[in-house]
């Protein structure tokens, strides 16, 4: 009697401790899950991260892009082992817009998945094709209201931060653009540059290498105040639209479950990396602004977000199956 006394109070204490990683973490490659195309913004600031990050762990990060579904395809690494060896290069879309938008979706961001650090707050950029005859907000706005239906605008997924943005820009400026998804912002853009599709508004560092080449337009950031990378390029309040005030943000997270020493550590090495002087310069000549914040604080800005971006699904009557 006693010793089965013993034995359930020995494996009920073992179920109350968090869990804890293997010793010497981590000890094997690290598999990094990119849930959209080659090429975007949430690409670039992964393989900027994962080059550096190897030298803080000792192991090789490798990037694994899986585009698709808006974003929703990175329920692999919500299904993944919480050990340590799989992260997710996370995104506002997927993270905090998704829920809203899929009546259902495969895996629950938020019980699912474990906040590590937001790694960059991103500035938009409305960017349109120059064969737009327009240099201005108010000049574009007239241009599409005078070709209602002709004009399609992109996005690097159905649901999309970029997607609400011009749908946004339908309703506050009494637009008729049509949306057309893409699985990134890479394929997007080169369809932008065709010609193919007439603007996006979507995460600046996918957009301004091209703006810089001339090969796209710059128009108007939606931010609060103007970018560090552009500052020639007035926001959408300057330019005569107020309200108008969309970010972006990318960050780690992990399969819930996952230790918390594997997370502390994931977030000490994350925070060392955005600190070097040489990333924090890259980000912002990006237009992303460098964060590296807590786990607590990266939690607490998901679900503020997530009711957020709720109420403005609700306002455009985006919904998706």
């Amino acid at each position: 009697m006693l010793k089965t006394l013993l034995t359930t109070v020995v494996a009920a204490v073992a179920i109350a401790q968090p869990a804890m990683a293997e010793p010497g973490y981590p000890a094997k490659p690290i598999r990094m899950i990119v849930p959209f195309a080659p090429g975007g913004s949430t690409d670039v600031v992964a393989r900027i991260l994962s080059a550096e990050l190897k030298n803080e762990l000792g192991q090789p990060i490798i990037v694994e892009n899986k585009p698709g579904a808006g974003g929703n395809i990175g329920d692999a690494a919500a299904k993944s082992a919480p050990d340590g060896y799989t992260i997710l290069m996370a995104a506002a879309g997927p993270t905090v817009i998704n829920p809203s938008l899929y009546s259902k979706m495969s895996y629950d961001p938020v019980k699912d998945l474990a906040p590590v650090t937001m790694l960059v707050r991103e500035h938009n950029l409305m960017a349109i094709n120059p064969s737009i005859p327009a240099k201005t907000l108010q000049e574009f706005i007239a241009y599409a209201k005078s070709k209602p239906n002709e004009i399609n605008f992109g996005s690097p997924g159905n649901g999309s931060p970029a997607q609400l943005a011009g749908e946004l820009l339908n309703q506050m400026a009494g637009l008729k653009m049509t949306h057309v998804g893409y699985k990134g912002s890479g394929p997007a853009v080169v369809d932008l540059v065709a010609g193919h599709i007439g603007m996006m508004i979507d995460n600046m560092p996918a957009l301004l290498p091209h703006v810089q080449s001339g090969k796209l337009r710059a128009i108007a950031i939606p931010s609060e105040k103007r970018a560090t990378a552009m500052p020639d390029v007035p926001t959408f309040a300057e330019a005569g639209m107020k309200d108008f005030v969309i970010t972006a943000w990318k960050g780690v997270m992990v399969p819930a479950g996952t230790p918390r020493d594997v997370v502390s550590k994931l977030q000490t090495s994350i925070a060392k990396v955005m600190a070097k002087p040489e990333i924090k310069k890259r980000m912002i000549e990006m237009g992303a602004e460098p964060v590296a914040n807590t786990p607590e604080q990266f939690g607490s800005i998901i679900k503020n977000e997530t009711a957020w971006w709720a109420a403005l699904v609700k306002s455009t009557g985006t919904k998706l199956e």
